[in-house]
């Protein structure tokens, strides 16, 4: 090996691919927009052609391209890497960097959390030793084999998320990863648009065990109605079943999480050792997701107690839970707006979650103002629900954790049943789409307020996010985003 993370050679031989001329890349991408120079740019076919960026990631500095046939518009003498199918070949890349790595590998999936473990593993193993984790939500059959690609072989410890929206999606990516260690969130009512049953989800979110190596751990929520069900198909796959919640049956057990606004303090048990922590962000969800985490650091020999501080440091990834100060005025001398960005995506379980936080929150009294700052929610839909879509909607109505909500907005046609169930005092107004609250979001908040945005991803609720942002000026919410 060079310093390299992949050579000509190297590539070639994971791939079948034939290289043009001679090169080393120290990284790999599949978008031109966002390359570092000296990656090596997969031209793959999805909704795009990526062989019509071939030019443009050279432009921007790759440093060989891999294609499924010779572009054109590619630059004369351009070192190519040629495959008869580029995501193939990155699956190749996949397979043959996780075959010459040491690092111990933990596979993440459930239907919510996936993301926020992910980088909660990311700070706790890395106050071990070299630890490579997924970017942003890469989890699907693309995300997950460039996550893998990108793996230096000097790694010690890795974090794969795995996702999915369809049957049959799980088993060939944990097949891929061959992880030591698996953690199944949760299972929840999600993604029953390819369903028939919240059971045949839990069955597919199973489907992770099948990657595990021989001896290896998965790490499951004992809260969870269908926790038999997984340890079930965990075991018959010869694995080693450790628990995390909050009842007696957990390994990694839960005894108390008090939210201070900003942050989460934890007392818990791990395998019967106490242990007491913090994690930069509100949510009693979050202090659950933590200790899974940790649990997955104690199976693969990572140090509990650095990664534990560690969590200290964590805050949540941006649209999941990250917080902002949106100062008022010259100098923020008009007050200001908490702004909790959920913005991400969006179920019924992680809606409770996020309105439990927003709760949590403390809204500020400013001067001229006759009356205290108010929790506002401004909710888009949540999709991929299937038939039970609206009754779901207008269920988070009737929701505990809505009870410390001052004010919501909607938008979207499955929030229409939300809107219509609230009570008079807390109904907002509702707008057909997300580009409409933007707009009119500026007139919904005061100084004081605390705003949370949350939705699906397909609801585009990043865009209210951004009109709330423009109120004034953006720092982080101290100790808190």
């Amino acid at each position: 090996m060079t310093g390299a993370l992949w050579t000509e050679e190297e590539a070639a031989a994971a791939t079948g691919g034939r290289a043009t001329a001679g090169f080393n890349v120290s990284g790999v991408s599949i978008d031109s927009r966002s390359l570092n120079r000296g990656d090596l740019f997969v031209a793959l076919q999805d909704a795009r052609d990526g062989h019509e960026f071939v030019a443009a990631a050279f432009k921007a500095g790759a440093a060989a391209a891999m294609v499924g046939r010779v572009p054109g518009s590619a630059p004369p003498g351009a070192p190519l890497l040629v495959v008869k199918d580029p995501l193939a070949g990155l699956w190749g890349l996949a397979a043959a960097s996780r075959s010459r790595t040491q690092a111990k590998v933990i596979a993440v999936t459930g239907s919510v959390g996936k993301t926020g473990v992910k980088e909660m593993l990311r700070a706790c193993l890395g106050a071990s030793g070299p630890t490579h984790a997924a970017e942003k939500s890469f989890n699907n059959h693309w995300g997950a084999p460039l996550t893998l690609a990108r793996m230096p072989e000097a790694t010690r410890f890795a974090a794969i998320e795995i996702g999915m929206n369809q049957p049959g999606e799980i088993a060939p990516l944990s097949r891929l990863a061959r992880p030591d260690v698996t953690i199944v969130t949760t299972v929840e009512a999600v993604h029953l648009a390819g369903f028939d049953s919240v059971e045949a989800i839990a069955d597919e979110k199973a489907e992770i065990f099948d990657g595990l190596v021989a001896g290896g751990v998965a790490i499951l929520n004992a809260d969870n109605v269908h926790f038999e069900r997984l340890a079930a198909a965990a075991r018959h796959r010869g694995a080693r079943v450790v628990a995390f919640g909050s009842g007696a049956r957990a390994d990694a057990r839960l005894e108390s999480a008090r939210l201070t606004g900003r942050a989460t303090v934890v007392k818990a048990t791990l395998h019967g050792r106490p242990l007491m922590f913090k994690i930069g962000a509100p949510g009693r969800h979050l202090a659950l997701n933590a200790l899974a985490a940790l649990a997955a650091t104690d199976a693969v020999d990572g140090d509990v107690a650095k990664a534990a501080l560690a969590l200290g440091r964590w805050t949540p990834p941006e649209g999941r839970g990250s917080r902002w100060r949106i100062e008022i005025g010259e100098g923020g001398n008009g007050g200001s707006i908490t702004l909790i960005d959920e913005s991400y995506n969006a179920n019924p379980v992680s809606m409770r979650a996020a309105l439990a936080v927003l709760c949590a929150a403390k809204p500020e009294d400013h001067v001229g103002r006759i009356d205290k700052g108010r929790r506002v929610a401004f909710l888009g839909d949540m999709l991929e629900l299937g038939s039970e879509a609206e009754a779901m909607h207008a269920a988070l109505a009737a929701a505990e954790e809505m009870a410390g909500v001052d004010l919501v907005h909607c938008c979207g046609p499955l929030t229409r049943a939300l809107h219509d169930a609230l009570p008079a005092e807390k109904r907002g107004e509702w707008f057909g789409t997300s580009a409409d609250l933007a707009a009119a979001v500026g007139r919904k908040l005061d100084a004081g307020d605390v705003a949370m945005v949350k939705g699906s991803l397909g609801s585009k609720m990043a865009p209210v996010v951004a009109a709330i942002r423009r109120m004034g000026h953006v720092r982080p919410d101290a100790e808190g985003g």
